[in-house]
C-alpha cells in the first residue's frame, strides 16, 4: 500500500511563519525529511513517535546526494507512510523539489505541494520595504547566485539583471556577488544602486545590512562573513523607508 507525501515549505526559519496547512501536515506525518534550514523550533510541531530524519544540503558541507533524498522519500511513502519533505522557504524555489517530483511520480506515488513564505518576501518585511515600488519596481525577479559548480552562472541573463528598475532578488550569492556587482556595473547599473544583505531571515541570528552595489561588493570581497544563509535585494525598493 502507498503512501503519500507532502512538500510542505517551512518558510524561513521562524515558526510563526508556518501556514496553518503546514502545521496540519507535521503534526500527522509518519516521517519527516527535512533541510537543515527547516529544522530547531519547526520540528516541534511534529508528533511524537513519528521518524525525524536530516537530508539538508548546505554549501561547504558533506550533504547527501539528491538520488539519496529522493529514494528515500519512495521508500518511505511505499511502506504505506505519510510523509513530509520539510523544505525551507518555499519548495518551489531553488529547492530541488522537480527531482523530488520526479522520483515520486515513476513510483506512483502521490503527493501535494503545500506553499511558503520565501525568504525574499521575509527579507523585505523584515526590512519594512515593499517588493515593488509604483513607476519605479514594477519587475521583481529572483535568481540564483551560483550554478552546480558553486561559481556565477554563464547563462545569467545580465541584460536583465542590470534593469534600474527592477527589484532583484539574488538567492545563495554572497561568494559570488562581487563578480556579479562588477559585470552589472560594467553593463550600466549605477554602482550606487541601492543593496540589501539579509543574513539568517526569520532566526534569532537576522542580520540586514543596507548599503550600494558597490558597497556590498566590497564588502564581500573581503570573504562571506557569517556563515548564515544570505539573500542580496538591490533595486529601487531597498532604500531606507523614509519614516526610519
Amino acid at each position: 500500500m502507498s503512501g503519500f507525501v507532502s512538500f510542505v515549505s517551512s518558510g524561513p526559519g521562524d515558526p510563526e511563519l508556518l501556514t496553518l496547512k503546514a502545521v496540519d501536515r507535521l503534526s500527522k506525518a509518519d516521517a519527516v525529511l527535512f533541510d537543515d534550514l527547516s529544522s530547531g523550533p519547526i520540528l516541534g510541531h511534529v508528533r511524537p513517535g513519528a521518524d525525524l530524519v536530516g537530508v539538508g544540503k548546505r554549501a561547504g558541507r558533506a550533504s547527501p546526494r539528491q538520488d539519496h533524498v529522493s529514494r528515500l522519500l519512495v521508500d518511505y511513502a511505499a511502506s504505506g507512510q505519510r510523509v513530509v519533505r520539510l523544505k525551507s522557504g518555499d519548495s518551489g524555489l531553488f529547492g530541488r523539489l522537480e527531482e523530488e517530483i520526479t522520483a515520486l511520480r515513476a513510483a506512483g506515488i502521490g503527493y501535494e505541494v503545500i506553499p511558503g513564505v520565501t525568504s525574499a518576501c521575509a527579507a523585505a518585511a523584515a526590512a519594512g520595504i515593499p517588493l515593488t515600488r509604483r513607476l519605479t519596481a514594477r519587475r521583481i525577479q529572483f535568481v540564483t547566485g551560483h550554478d552546480v559548480t558553486g561559481h556565477l552562472p554563464r547563462d545569467i541573463d545580465i541584460a536583465a539583471l542590470a534593469d534600474e528598475h527592477a527589484t532583484t532578488v539574488v538567492y545563495m550569492g554572497k561568494r559570488t556577488f562581487p563578480d556579479l556587482a562588477e559585470t552589472l556595473i560594467a553593463r550600466g547599473l549605477p554602482a550606487d544602486t541601492p543593496a540589501l544583505l539579509a543574513e539568517g531571515v526569520g532566526t534569532p541570528e537576522q542580520a540586514l545590512t543596507r548599503t550600494t552595489v558597490a558597497g556590498l561588493a566590497a564588502m564581500l570581497t573581503e570573504g562571506p562573513g557569517s556563515a548564515a544563509p544570505g539573500l542580496i535585494l538591490f533595486g529601487p525598493l531597498v532604500e531606507e523607508p523614509e519614516n526610519a
